[in-house]
């Protein structure tokens, strides 16, 4: 069969976004962009923008900057990972699906390689099909939801409209929580077991929940189901959720005051792990790995380590092949010339 009779189509790998070096101006603009959506901050705009450029644009990234100097390789962990990952499904689905011309590229929400400009390019080369699979195990309308936005508000331009499908989450995917059990198994047998395993996810303001978003419930059904895949009992393991800012709210309980609690109480060891990520990134290898350790000794904690996130592990790869071969195989009938 001729290239030319393949059905085309594109497969977008897609992570949150990350600046495009650790430097004070590339940290400040990615800031802006991804602090300026509305799914993110729910602050009437106008109000929100002048606090925005008032308050945290001028001292933020200076702090941020420096946080990512000390994660940053030859480019930012997130976009090296998601490279490493949009490689890894290229060679494997390629090779499964002679019947299609795949494309099979990486978009980051806020940042680059951009969703935005990636789309735009595609309006220039007419697809059959477009898959999109956000990177985010936990559907947030925090997170995932600004990816759908990007293709709602490109579908209009578009006179040839592709097929498009999305991939919404995959929290309780049978590969998913056997992947993370494996990750937690593997750094187990190198490191031994801890007292306490924590599992801590971003954090999302209660409102948010209260409102609908589903995500804190899809967390603690991860947690669950991966403390159950372990075989552990309910005192050796624990949820929470980082990374809140501002005075409001935030889901429950807090990763920071559970280590203080834990350290109060004279718990000696923790491995604490992020299954909200499938990329390890600033906030898991600065603020989960360093940030968090320093708080636990310092209220007295024992040793406290970070079990990485999936990254590139080759069963974390078979979960997103999985997730994608079943959309190839049902695209089969309908677009296999």
């Amino acid at each position: 069969m001729s290239a030319a009779s393949k059905a085309k189509i594109t497969i977008i790998l897609a992570n949150l976004g990350t600046p495009d070096s650790p430097a004070v101006p590339a940290v400040r603009q990615f800031l802006k962009q991804f602090l300026s959506d509305q799914r993110v901050i729910e602050i009437p705009k106008p109000i929100w923008q002048l606090i925005l450029r008032l308050f945290i644009l001028p001292f933020r990234p200076k702090r941020v900057a420096h946080a990512y100097e000390m994660v940053w390789n030859n480019d930012s962990p997130m976009r090296e990972i998601l490279l490493q990952q949009v490689q890894a499904v290229k060679n494997q689905l390629i090779a499964q699906y002679p019947e299609f011309e795949l494309n099979i590229v990486p978009a980051m929400t806020y940042g680059n390689p951009g969703i935005d400009a990636l789309l735009q390019q595609l309006s220039k080369q007419p697809q059959d099909h477009l898959i999109l699979l956000p990177l985010f195990p936990q559907y947030s309308a925090t997170s995932t939801a600004p990816l759908f936005d990007a293709i709602a508000k490109w579908i209009p331009q578009q006179r040839n409209l592709p097929g498009i499908s999305i991939i919404r989450d995959y929290y309780q995917h049978p590969l998913f929580i056997q992947s993370l059990a494996q990750s937690v198994r593997d750094y187990q047998a190198e490191h031994g077991q801890p007292e306490k395993l924590l599992m801590s996810f971003h954090g999302i303001p209660q409102p948010y929940a209260d409102k609908g978003d589903p995500y804190a419930e899809r967390c603690r059904i991860t947690a669950a189901l991966l403390a159950e895949e372990l075989g552990i009992s309910q005192g050796q393991w624990a949820i929470s959720f980082q990374s809140r800012f501002g005075k409001q709210e935030w889901v429950k309980p807090y990763t920071d005051a559970l280590l203080a609690e834990w350290a109060k109480q004279g718990v000696q060891s923790v491995q604490v792990m992020s299954p909200a990520f499938s990329a390890d990134c600033l906030e898991t290898l600065e603020e989960l790995a360093l940030q968090n350790a320093e708080l636990f000794k310092g209220a007295g904690g024992g040793s406290y380590s970070y079990i990485p996130a999936l990254n590139s592990r080759a069963d974390h790869l078979q979960l997103l092949n999985s997730l994608l071969q079943a959309n190839l195989d049902g695209l089969k009938h309908t677009l296999a010339h």
